[in-house]
């Protein structure tokens, strides 16, 4: 920082006498309604009671987790088993009970972890009442509200234009209209726009449900499970499911009355028992289990995920598309360095000291037009923010015009009144946009960038504000050389996601050079062959490979980055986007996941799924591990049920075409489900995993469940032909059941032991507890009544062994053989 900047920003007095920089029609005309009028309308019920929630209410959770197909189809057959009885064929009603409590329990911890995070990072907007600006709840806006906005807010109601300053509003959440519209006092306002340049005030003049976009805000907030691979997947098993139930429950129910001439009690409990397994009741429960413990766990880290399946989606992410500014960077800079040029000075017959434009009275003079810019903007960015930390606002000076920077021109200006009356029109923005290609001048800015720094420039102009060519004819005067704090994180996370196979593209609108020079300091891979976005090629295929081959591009537009973020999905890409501020909004809402930071835009903190509320870059491996989590291990549970599916299905067919009584009883599958699906596949579904997602979730599991499940049930149903040829008597069903069950849980055991690898110790323990809790039913006499299990003699139930044995190695055999013939 030069000895005057760093003078300025201790608050040292500007040069020059008078009254301090002020600034013309700004004071606030209206002073907005008072204390009265707000109780009134509150009273009249005009206040914006648009319910804002960042969760699902608690009744919305009971009825989603207990009104379900499935557990209709459970309920009536439970219902079923308790009127012909006994109870012991009626567990499963109980483990549907459980599991569906577990479910309500754990997302309504999510709701509670999810409503306290919405409240930290809600943003209130500035409302003026009694004459003073300050800010209130988004629900506490009345009919007729004074709303202050500028760059970044986000219009919550319904309004009026009362004041504008060069007023920009970005409609295309509403309209689908990407360009800004310039608004005037008078002009209508729409609930869901927000601001991209300038400022002012509007008049509420529709709140509540009555906004034209009441309900965007609610549905960019609110906690959903709808639009997820995982959960489509899911629920498209399970219509195939529903299919398959009702032709085999016909088919028992028929072949156990009228063939084989069972009582119609018996008959029930069989068919019972082979519809109740085909069922994948606990699936669902656990996917939203699993999601909402990542919530929690996520919480706790200070990161809001505003859609459930957001996690899974950044999960599946491989590119990575980062803003600089406010990602990478903090917020903050710092003046390095004020460089005069000379031209603007000594145009305008300045006395500059000895050596002319370059004397020491020519950087006091400058200094005080950066001070008065700075007081021009009301709402600066991190840029103007720094200037005006060291350049305080002059004495003396008025400013009589402003136009407020925008990220699509890349420049702000003013009209400047000095001491000595003297009219000037002053543009600060980026040079390479200010410059004419070729400009001498720019060979210096390109070394300062190439350095991390970040440049602009100070110009005078003769043109109109309000022109359209107005940064073509410039004088330039200065360089401000600024330096960026870069985020200790951001290092280790470029370096989390290069190690996890996610490419990063740093996607700003900065200096091309400035961008590769700050990205190779964070050691990204590519950063010394910066791309400036506009020599990218038009056509969208050629963009495309471009953006695939280059990782740090500079210059990129708002719309740009819209696109950029298109061709990359078009690519076959699932894209992810982090910003923090409104020209980052576009690319934001097209991405397939967008991770807003808390300090950031009210606009990106709508549009985005993830907002990162501490902004911690680093919390994003956080993000990326959690989904991971959540996907392969809800993909290796529903490996086990969808293989029960199957081999539910066979042995119903197997044994309505063999015309023979249904092997099991429902308190026999009830006992398998538990120890080789329901509790492992509760513990496997929050084990830690770092694989990365893969898509095609449904081939992905039935690859697997198929065959496996056919081997299991060929299985299961050779022993029981084997045991009904050995046995004979009264007590003979009994005896073949058992040695069928016997065969049925090794078999499933061994799919859950490969299901479990790689083995840890716990994972190892939960395998044999399972197998040992098995064996606990087969050698006591109460559980061996209770669930009807008694094996007889010896040489069936070795043979019964031996049998899955065979199972086991045709699963080992069959799972290889898959892993190679139809890889993921």
């Amino acid at each position: 920082m030069t000895e005057r900047a760093r003078a300025g920003a201790s608050g040292r007095p500007g040069p020059g006498g008078g009254e301090p920089a002020t600034r013309t029609g700004r004071e606030p005309a209206n002073p907005g309604l008072t204390g009265a009028e707000v109780a009134e309308r509150v009273a009249r019920g005009e206040v914006n009671d648009v319910p804002v929630r960042s969760s699902r209410s608690t009744v919305e959770i009971v009825r989603a987790n207990v009104f379900t197909r499935f557990n209709a189809i459970i309920g009536v057959l439970f219902a079923i088993i308790l009127v012909i009885g006994p109870i012991q064929d009626g567990l499963f009603g109980f483990v549907i009970v459980a599991n569906t409590g577990i479910g309500i329990v754990q997302e309504l911890r999510a709701k509670k972890t999810l409503d306290q995070l919405a409240v930290i990072g809600e943003a209130k907007p500035a409302v003026r009442r009694d004459g003073v600006a300050r800010p209130v709840p988004t629900s506490e806006v009345v009919l007729g509200d004074v709303i202050e906005f500028g760059p970044g807010d986000k219009v919550v109601v319904d309004g009026e234009v009362l004041e504008s300053d060069g007023l920009e509003i970005d409609e295309s959440l509403l309209t689908g209209e990407a360009d800004p519209v310039v608004k005037r006092p008078g002009d209508a306002v729409m609930s869901g726009s927000f601001v991209v340049a300038g400022g002012g005030a509007f008049t509420a003049t529709k709140v509540g449900r009555e906004a034209y976009a009441a309900q965007l805000a609610e549905e960019a907030s609110r906690f959903t499970l709808v639009h997820s691979e995982l959960r489509t997947g899911i629920s498209r098993i399970l219509k195939y499911v529903t299919w398959m139930m009702v032709p085999t429950a016909i088919g028992l129910i028929l072949s156990h009355l009228l063939t084989l001439g069972l009582p119609g009690d018996a008959a029930v409990r069989r068919m019972v028992a082979g519809i109740v397994p085909m069922i994948p009741e606990g699936l669902v429960l656990l996917t939203s289990v699993a999601f909402a413990v990542g919530v929690v766990r996520l919480g706790r880290k200070h990161c809001l995920v505003q859609e459930l399946p957001a996690i899974e989606g950044l999960a599946r992410v491989d590119v990575v598309c980062l803003d600089k500014t406010g990602t990478l960077t903090e917020g903050g800079m710092d003046v390095s360095a004020l460089r005069p040029l000379g031209s603007a000075a000594a145009s305008e017959g300045r006395e500059t000291g000895g050596d002319g434009a370059q004397g020491d009275g020519d950087a006091a003079y400058l200094e005080q037009v950066l001070g008065a810019l700075g007081a021009a903007d009301p709402r600066p960015n991190a840029s103007l923010q720094a200037i005006i930390d060291a350049y305080p606002a002059p004495d003396g000076w008025r400013i009589t015009g402003a136009l407020p920077f925008s990220s699509a021109r890349k420049y702000s200006g003013a009209v400047l009144a000095g001491p000595d009356g003297a009219r000037t029109t002053w543009l600060l923005g980026a040079p390479d946009v200010l410059l004419p290609s070729g400009d001498e001048r720019l060979t210096e800015v390109d070394d300062l960038n190439a350095q991390g720094l970040r440049v602009l420039l100070l110009a005078r102009t003769a043109g109109e504000l309000d022109a359209p060519d107005l940064g073509r004819d410039v004088h330039p005067a200065a360089l401000v050389v600024l330096e960026q704090r870069l985020r200790r994180e951001a290092p280790d996370t470029l370096r989390y996601f290069a190690e996890q196979g996610v490419a990063t593209k740093i996607i700003s609108g900065d200096n091309a050079v400035s961008v590769g020079a700050v990205a190779a300091k964070l050691g990204l891979p590519g950063a010394d062959a910066a791309v400036d976005a506009r020599g990218l090629p038009a056509e969208r295929d050629a963009r495309a490979a471009a953006l695939d081959e280059t990782s740090v591009f500079g210059r990129v537009t708002p719309q740009e980055k819209r696109d950029m973020v298109g061709a990359l999905q078009v690519r076959g890409h699932a894209v992810a986007m982090t910003g923090d501020g409104v020209n980052d909004v576009l690319a934001l809402k097209d991405a397939d996941i967008g991770v807003a930071m808390g300090s950031g835009a009210e606009a990106t903190r709508a549009v985005a799924q993830i907002v990162l509320l501490d902004n911690s870059f680093a919390t994003l491996p956080s993000v990326v591990a959690e989904g991971r989590r959540v996907i392969g291990n809800i993909t290796r549970v529903a490996t086990l049920f969808l293989t029960k599916t199957v081999y539910s299905v066979l042995l119903a067919v197997l044994v309505a075409c063999w015309q023979i009584p249904y092997p099991y009883l429902p308190r026999h599958l009830t006992l398998l489900s538990t120890l080789t699906i329901g509790v492992p596949a509760f513990f496997l579904a929050l084990a830690p995993n770092t694989e990365r997602a893969r898509p095609h979730f449904v081939r992905r599991v039935m690859r697997y469940a198929i065959p496996s499940g056919l081997i299991i049930g060929v299985a299961a149903f050779a022993t029981y032909l084997l045991a009904r040829a050995y046995y004979s008597g009264p007590g003979a069903l009994s005896a073949e059941t058992s040695a069928a069950t016997l065969t049925l849980f090794l078999a499933a055991l061994w799919v859950l032991a490969i299901i479990a690898r790689p083995y840890t110790w716990w994972r190892v323990t939960l395998v044999a507890a399972m197998g040992a809790a098995f064996l606990v039913v087969l050698v006591t006499p109460w559980l061996q009544h209770f669930f009807a299990l008694r094996l007889v003699g010896t040489t069936m139930p070795w043979a019964a062994v031996a049998v899955a044995a065979v199972a086991a190695a045709l699963l080992e055999v069959s799972w290889r053989w898959v892993a190679r013939r139809f890889p993921a």
